[in-house]
């Protein structure tokens, strides 16, 4: 109730704030020309705004609204996340949740672990003619096993019918789902489950105990079904797990694939006895041959065709219980951003949004070492040349979807085994890069990870930061609104966002690259902001008096007034860019400059300690060079008036 009365006193403040400003701007009297900063004071309404505005996204994204509004949507979401976690292992084997059928990408695979290691053995100088031919021929009976599970006239009579069983227990549960009245429960089961809730407690509900008070445990989730459609969800995902288990104990072996791999079996055992312990190459290859077969005996293999009403049927279904959701579709997209409750095994939880002075010929030695690129430090050099193939950086730029839209189906399997590529199963390796070009160099090492980072956080924040801080110098609105979003992160040292966005956003490049593009946007903005605020009036009146436009006035006058601010804010963000990153590093990175200084450290690598430290200083000061001969380059006139 509190949550919910405080959501709308924060709602209709920002409304009534934002029409008395609207009110404010059309009733007052300006006589300030545009570019004067006094026309930027003020604005307690704005203020208002900002800081409601940051409130309410506080809400929003701790779902402390969804909670305050639908303190049952966890306890039902948990219940669909059972049968969609239920559901997901037989929608894998169909092209419902990936491209293809599972069969079809299991053959595939094998056949190409096949090829492979046919080509090993013809290639192989340690094999003498007889047991290559040997070993193809194990080969060989092993790709007959394909043909012998995805050929219809094989299927046997008891495991279509079978596959028919497990097809009607899921139209059945289907049709049983969309009763009122499913599942059926009885009034004792129903006094039961309330007794049972009733003791669980709600979402997020902490348990003490009442004689010590001490906590004993806290539910994230309630997973007892709280609800009558929470209860519907939990009773469907109890019936498809045990059709998919029942699915998944079946195999799809007649006698002839049966007596095909037992003769495999026994020769390879046959001939890998007979061997000495001069051919263990040999028995390595017939070792291995004997694994693919066996990962093809095991797998789910079938006819193209065979469970086409299984996959209907499943398809109906998961229409069925989308459907029966209704409103807790919307509530889960709209109010539980980023994120959403998931079903973890038996649970529900919520997932979203140390001699330190060495020699310096110890060191050098040591830094020449680390330079080599087949050293470098952990496998990975300080800074070389490593040459990647165009058509990897085409698959990472391409989305995967251009293939999805395509017209028709992506390639099936036919009953003999064979998987014939067509135009939609083309494109699809070409928007992920699975082929072959020519390869370009590409800056590879530990230092150019650094230097990619600072400068990508470093460009985000000079981006974003200066209009925005231009804008706030300019206007009343922005600086109210916007002030108290920067204010409340900036005085907070970056080292303290840093667990929170390496947990969110990964340990990769993405969350180091916008822990620094949030400690250079405060820097640009605050520069920007004080050279717009700080441009002389007399300049600004004698551009307005020739007739200058509000454009002309920023471009001529007010933007060349803040360069030197900007500039000045672009040399300190990259210091302290610099040193958020290192602590980064430390925190969680594979790679970078403050990866190598952190695990130096844990190994008493004190020359690679002050190796760290010379490139970090080298590469600020060759940032700081650059950016003072960029000032003398673009604003010759600083300081002389």
């Amino acid at each position: 109730m509190l949550t919910q009365l405080i959501t709308f006193l924060i709602f209709f403040a920002v409304i009534g704030c934002i029409l008395y400003g609207r009110r404010l701007i059309k009733t007052e009297k300006v006589d300030a020309v545009f570019g004067n900063p006094e026309r930027a004071l003020g604005g307690t309404h704005w203020v208002i705004v900002g800081s409601s505005f940051l409130l309410l996204i506080w809400l929003y994204y701790s779902w402390d609204i969804a909670k305050g509004f639908y303190p049952k949507s966890a306890n039902e979401l948990c219940q669909v996340a059972k049968v969609n976690d239920s559901l997901l292992g037989l929608k894998y084997q169909f092209p419902i949740e990936q491209r293809e059928l599972k069969s079809t990408s299991q053959i595939r695979q094998e056949n190409k672990n096949l090829k492979k290691i046919t080509i090993e053995i013809q290639n192989s100088n340690d094999l003498n003619n007889e047991q290559k031919t040997i070993l193809i021929g194990f080969i060989t009976k092993t790709k007959q096993l394909i043909p012998l599970l995805t050929n219809e006239n094989l299927l046997e009579g008891e495991t279509k019918q079978k596959i028919n069983d497990i097809t009607g227990k899921i139209n059945l549960l289907t049709e049983n789902f969309k009763k009122p009245d499913y599942p059926f429960e009885n009034e004792q089961e129903r006094n039961e489950r309330l007794k049972a809730v009733s003791e669980e407690g709600g979402w997020g509900i902490t348990k003490v105990d009442a004689g010590s008070g001490t906590i004993e445990n806290t539910i994230e989730v309630p997973l007892v079904p709280a609800t009558n459609r929470g209860l519907k969800f939990d009773a469907a995902a109890q019936e498809l797990n045990l059709i998919s288990d029942e699915f998944f104990k079946l195999r799809n072996h007649n006698p002839r694939f049966k007596n095909t791999i037992k003769e495999l079996k026994n020769d390879v055992k046959v001939y890998r006895n007979d061997l000495n312990d001069s051919e263990e190459v040999a028995s390595s290859y017939a070792k291995n041959i004997v694994k693919i077969a066996r990962r093809i005996e095991f797998a789910s293999i079938y006819p193209p065709n065979a469970l086409d009403k299984m996959q209907n049927a499943i398809v109906n279904f998961d229409k069925a219980q989308i459907e029966a959701q209704g409103g807790l579709r919307f509530v889960d997209i709209f109010l539980f951003p980023a994120g959403t409750i998931i079903a973890s095994g038996p649970s529900c939880s919520e997932q979203g949004s140390g001699r330190w002075l060495p020699k310096p010929s110890d060191t050098l030695n040591k830094f020449v070492l680390m330079s080599k690129p087949s050293v470098g430090y952990k496998e990975i050099p300080l800074l070389w040349i490593n040459m990647v193939d165009v058509s990897k950086m085409i698959g990472f730029i391409l989305p995967d979807w251009i293939a999805d839209i395509l017209p028709g189906d992506y390639p099936v399997h036919t009953k003999d085994g064979i998987v014939k590529q067509n135009f939609k199963g083309k494109v699809l390796k070409f928007v992920t890069g699975d082929f072959k070009l020519f390869k370009i160099p590409v800056p590879y090492g530990h230092i150019w990870d650094s230097f990619l980072r600072v400068f990508l956080g470093l460009v985000f924040g000079i981006i974003i930061g200066v209009p925005l801080g231009l804008f706030m110098g300019l206007n009343r609105f922005a600086k109210g609104f916007f002030d108290p979003l920067i204010e409340l992160y900036r005085p907070v040292p970056p080292l303290a966002w840093a667990p929170l966005i390496i947990s969110v956003l990964g340990i990769d490049n993405t969350g180091k690259v916008f822990l620094l593009f949030m400690v250079s946007l405060s820097i640009m903005i605050i520069s920007a902001r004080a050279g717009a605020s700080g441009t002389q009036l007399s300049k600004i009146h004698a551009a307005h008096s020739l007739g200058a436009s509000k454009r002309q006035i920023l471009r001529y006058v007010i933007f060349p007034n803040s360069l030197p601010e900007i500039l000045t804010g672009i040399r300190v963000a990259v210091g302290m860019c610099w040193g958020t990153l290192v602590a980064a590093e430390f925190l969680a990175g594979t790679t970078g400059i403050g990866f190598v200084e952190n695990v130096a450290k844990k190994y008493f690598q004190y020359e690679v300690i002050w190796i760290t430290i010379f490139i970090m200083g080298m590469l600020g000061l060759l940032f700081d060079v650059t950016l003072r001969k960029i000032i003398d380059k673009t604003i010759p006139w600083r300081g002389k008036g």
